[in-house]
C-alpha cells in the first residue's frame, strides 16, 4: 500500500486543565508539536487555562485550533448526550468563538477546528449531528476528521477544508471507527512508533481483532492526533514525532 502524499503533522489535545485541576504536560508537549487543539470550556479548559494555552502556543509557533466537545465537564466530553442540531450548532458557535477571542487578543489566526471526544464519534456515525457541529465552524476553517466517515462528507457539504486525521493513541475497529475509551489505557512505546508508521507509510492499519484496515485518507493533509490525558503521554508524543521526522525526511518534506 501506497504511503500518504504529503508531510505528516502532529496535533495533540491541550489547555485540558480546570481550576486547580491538572491535565497533562501541556509546557512539555507543545515543543513537540504542530497543531494545538485548546479546549474551549465545555468539556475541559477555564478562561485562564485557555488563555495560557494560547500563549505558550504562540510562544512556540504553533497553529492554533478550537477544541469544542459537548457540555459535560465531570464527564470529561466523553459521554453520549442527545442534543437537538440547533443545540450543536449554537454550542460549537460558542466554544470556537471564546477560543477565538483569546486568539484575536495575542494576534493569532485561527487554523482549524477538531471536534472532541464523544462528539468526534457521534460525527463519525450520524450525519444530522456532523452537519449540525459543521454549521457552526467559521466559514474556510480547516476541520481535523476522520476520513471516510460523516465528518468528511459533512465538511465537504458545507464547503470546509478537510484534514484527515490518523491516531497515535488510539486504536481502531475492523470497520474503521476508533475504540474511544472513556479514560485512556497505557501503550508499550515499540507498538506505538508500528501503530504510527503503519498508517503513515501505508495508509492502514492493524484493527484490535486483527485484521489489516485501509484508511481512506485520500490526498486530504494528514495529521495525526495524541492525547494529552494518555499514560505516558510525553513518551507517546517523542515516539510519534520520531516517527513522523523519519517519514518526512525520507518524502522531502524535512
Amino acid at each position: 500500500m501506497a504511503h500518504i502524499k504529503g508531510k505528516a503533522y502532529i496535533n495533540v489535545d491541550l489547555g485540558e486543565a480546570y481550576g486547580n485541576y491538572k491535565c497533562g504536560p501541556d509546557e512539555e508537549l507543545i515543543p513537540l508539536i504542530d497543531h494545538a487543539n485548546i479546549a474551549c470550556g465545555f468539556h475541559a479548559g477555564d478562561p485562564l487555562v485557555m488563555a495560557e494555552a494560547v500563549k505558550l502556543s504562540k510562544e512556540h509557533g504553533i497553529k492554533v485550533g478550537a477544541h469544542p466537545g459537548l457540555p459535560d465537564i465531570q464527564g470529561f466530553g466523553r459521554r453520549e448526550m442527545k442534543l437537538t442540531p440547533e443545540e450543536h450548532t449554537a454550542n460549537v458557535i460558542y466554544q470556537v468563538g471564546a477560543l477565538k477571542a483569546f486568539l484575536d487578543r495575542e494576534g493569532v489566526p485561527l487554523h482549524h477546528v477538531k471536534p472532541h471526544g464523544i462528539l468526534y464519534g457521534m460525527m463519525c456515525r450520524d450525519l444530522e449531528v456532523a452537519r449540525a457541529v459543521m454549521a457552526g465552524v467559521p466559514k474556510g476553517t480547516p476541520v481535523f476528521g476522520l476520513a471516510g466517515t460523516y465528518m468528511e462528507q459533512a465538511a465537504e457539504e458545507f464547503g470546509l477544508p478537510f484534514w484527515a486525521e490518523f491516531f497515535g493513541d488510539v486504536k481502531y475497529k475492523v470497520d474503521g471507527s476508533l475504540q474511544i475509551d472513556r479514560k485512556k489505557k497505557p501503550w508499550d512505546i515499540e507498538e506505538v512508533k508500528k501503530h504510527v508508521r503503519s498508517q503513515i507509510e501505508t495508509k492502514s492499519v492493524t484493527a484490535v481483532t486483527g485484521e489489516t484496515v485501509a484508511l481512506p485518507v485520500k490526498e486530504y493533509p494528514v495529521t495525526i492526533c495524541c492525547h494529552s490525558d494518555s499514560p505516558g503521554c510525553l513518551e507517546i508524543v517523542k515516539a510519534t514525532r520520531e516517527v513522523v521526522d523519519e517519514f518526512n525526511k525520507a518524502h522531502g518534506h524535512a
